[in-house]
């Protein structure tokens, strides 16, 4: 090893946690500072167990936390009316995000995990970093990582002249329910299935995932719904205005979503999707929301600033490989930071993991235009 360092994470989901769990097992002094006063719990639902995630847990001594996922037996597709048109007998398990996120924040002393720390800058020079805070605060590192996602500040620092994410035309509303919210037709449909279903504007699938805490038993799991769905930037807009978001908003919260919006979102389930997925839609008292978007920058490192995650490249969700990327992204770095010196391994880290997220990036453009939605002029990634 070359040595500890002090590093901050901007950004303390997923993302981050995978580079602050790496970076602390090997002895390096790791801060995380999270914009959230609350935590981040139920903030995903399903995440796929890829070869990535399962190496980081290995790395952190925690294997046994990729037993923590739910098996779907076969995976289905629907017809409107609820039929299944096909099926694909391959297992495929899902792991929980909170789970995960759970594990990985217990791999990080609590005091290094700074909740309320919202970053207004990131700033560089050849030999340190510096976080300002929103509260004037101003922390220095010997290296800073940039994972806060899509809205992400820390990439002002490694692309100031950038472009920024361009929205695709649609989003993703999403549901997390107990599985128990699903009986008669529904429970027997989709209970221990994944499922599909694609229709005029819609594109929808459905999977079990462990409990809050991890549970596996049947009727203490969770049913975890994914729908895509065209939406204009001005509708999109309206809707964050009507939900009390800021201008330029991509996202919203469990509980963001107005009460006559909501019952709009119910009505359309009805109208739109199978009877199946329709009831999923009507368990979920509080669906949020992520609007699609494309970004991959012309470079993730500048000085002591390195990118991480959905900050460096964003990938659309239908790959199902934005948190294996991340992860991918944080072995990599915690690897070379390891070996080398802090300027040669963030100039390794960008060119080993740029050509990889551009690659997913590119796929997942694929992916989505297969989606049945007007889309706008292909542009390239």
């Amino acid at each position: 090893m070359s040595g500890a360092r002090g590093v901050g994470v901007v950004g303390g989901s997923i993302g981050g946690l995978f580079a602050a769990a790496l970076l602390a097992r090997r002895g390096h002094d790791v801060t995380v500072m999270e914009r959230s006063r609350h935590g981040l719990a139920r903030r995903g639902a399903g995440l796929v167990a890829q070869p990535e995630l399962l190496t980081v847990l290995e790395r952190v001594g925690r294997p046994d936390a990729a037993a923590v996922g739910v098996v779907a037996e076969e995976r289905i597709t629907l017809d409107r009316g609820g039929r299944v048109v096909s099926r694909d007998r391959t297992p495929q398990m899902q792991l929980s995000w909170d789970h995960l996120y759970e594990v990985l924040l217990g791999q990080i002393p609590p005091e290094s995990y700074l909740l309320g720390n919202a970053v207004r800058a990131v700033r560089s020079t050849e030999v340190s970093a510096e976080v300002q805070l929103h509260d004037g605060e101003r922390r220095f590192f010997d290296v800073v990582v940039g994972a806060d996602g899509l809205g992400s500040v820390t990439r002002d620092a490694v692309v100031p002249d950038g472009r920024g994410n361009r929205y695709v035309g649609y989003v993703t509303w999403r549901g997390l329910i107990p599985e128990q919210a699903l009986t008669g037709r529904a429970a027997d449909t989709l209970l221990g299935r994944f499922a599909f279903y694609t229709g005029p504007g819609a594109h929808m699938l459905g999977y079990l995932v462990p409990g809050a805490g991890g549970e596996l038993t049947p009727g203490l799991r969770r049913y975890n719904w994914v729908w895509y769905r065209p939406l204009s930037v001005v509708d999109l807009a309206d809707l964050m205005e009507a939900s009390g978001r800021p201008v330029g908003s991509l996202s919203l919260a469990p509980g963001d979503l107005p009460h006559a919006a909501r019952e709009r979102l119910r009505a359309d389930a009805h109208a739109e999707l199978p009877p199946e997925f329709a009831t999923a839609v009507d368990a979920e008292p509080e669906p949020f929301l992520q609007a699609i978007v494309d970004y991959v920058p012309p470079r993730m490192v500048r000085q002591r600033v390195a990118l991480l995650g959905d900050a460096a490249v964003m990938v659309r969700p239908h790959t199902a490989m934005g948190a294996a990327k991340a992860a991918g992204d944080a072995l990599a770095l915690a690897d070379l930071l390891d070996r080398l010196p802090v300027p040669e391994a963030l100039d390794r880290y960008q060119l080993q993991r740029l050509p990889v997220g551009r690659s997913i990036a590119q796929y997942g453009l694929r992916l989505g235009e297969s989606l049945p939605f007007a889309r706008p002029a292909r542009q390239p990634v």
